[in-house]
């Protein structure tokens, strides 16, 4: 009597973020790396970057000296490029090669995993043309700060005030840069098995989520700093000096 062969169990879905794995298409390594640039060295330089703006606290002149410092490091240039531009292009356009390609279906599936995912893609591409703009204008139009530090505060109220929609623009985009940061790192730590579990990834998440906003709020009060707590400095306030002027001394009062 012929017997009808049973089906294979299929193969359990296991919940949460899944892990990295080889084999999984030719898109592994790219994906891969564009994973591990978006935390090293884009993430380090993030945080590096919001906690040297938020020198403008101390005023245009201690913001001044912070600019001159970063700029008087050692093969700064090749650093600029090799640690930020490149890595940061590839994170950028690799990025925004995934979100053409994904498929969102959170109007079929409305559930929280789907609206993050959603929310990654959407920030990913403001934070993307934030970043281009604020390169461009900052670093590679107008007065070069390389050369000219004492203007760096004037440069950027300049650009905060000269139009109307400046301020709500950097808002937007400093809310989107640091939640697409911090919920990125939630992403690294669990494709590469650094949070296994749920319990693990739902501790890490508060961590990411407390350090996200850290940085946002730092970011937010710089801009607001630059805007409206200070007074409109136009001036140069650290004037180049040559090596042959010797700064006068003034005698002790008797």
């Amino acid at each position: 009597m012929a017997t009808t062969a049973s089906a294979p169990p299929a193969t359990p879905q296991l919940k949460g973020v899944q892990p990295l794995r080889a084999g999984e298409g030719n898109s592994f390594l790219w994906r891969r790396l564009h994973s591990l640039t978006g935390i090293v060295p884009i993430g380090a330089f993030l945080i590096e970057h919001i906690v040297s703006n938020f020198e403008v606290v101390n005023g245009p002149l201690a913001y001044a000296q912070q600019v001159k410092f970063l700029n008087g490091l050692p093969l700064v240039r090749v650093l600029e490029w090799g640690l930020i531009f490149i890595p940061l292009l590839y994170h950028a356009l690799y990025g925004v090669f995934i979100a053409v390609r994904g498929r969102t279906n959170v109007n079929v599936y409305p559930w929280a995993g789907n609206w993050m995912y959603l929310s990654q893609r959407v920030t990913g591409l403001i934070a993307f043309a934030y970043i281009l703009y604020h390169v461009l204008t900052q670093r590679f139009m107008g007065v070069s700060l390389p050369e000219h530090p004492g203007l760096a505060y004037a440069k950027v109220q300049f650009e905060l005030l000269s139009h109307w929609y400046a301020i709500p623009v950097y808002v937007i985009a400093m809310i989107a840069t640091c939640w697409h940061f911090a919920y990125g790192i939630w992403l690294f730590a669990a494709k590469w098995g650094i949070t296994p579990g749920n319990v693990a990834r739902r501790r890490f998440g508060w961590v990411c989520t407390i350090g996200g906003a850290a940085l946002c709020i730092m970011g937010l009060v710089s801009i607001f700093t630059v805007a409206y707590s200070r007074p409109y400095s136009p001036d140069d306030v650290m004037p180049a000096q040559y090596d042959n002027v010797v700064a006068p001394t003034v005698p002790p009062q008797q």
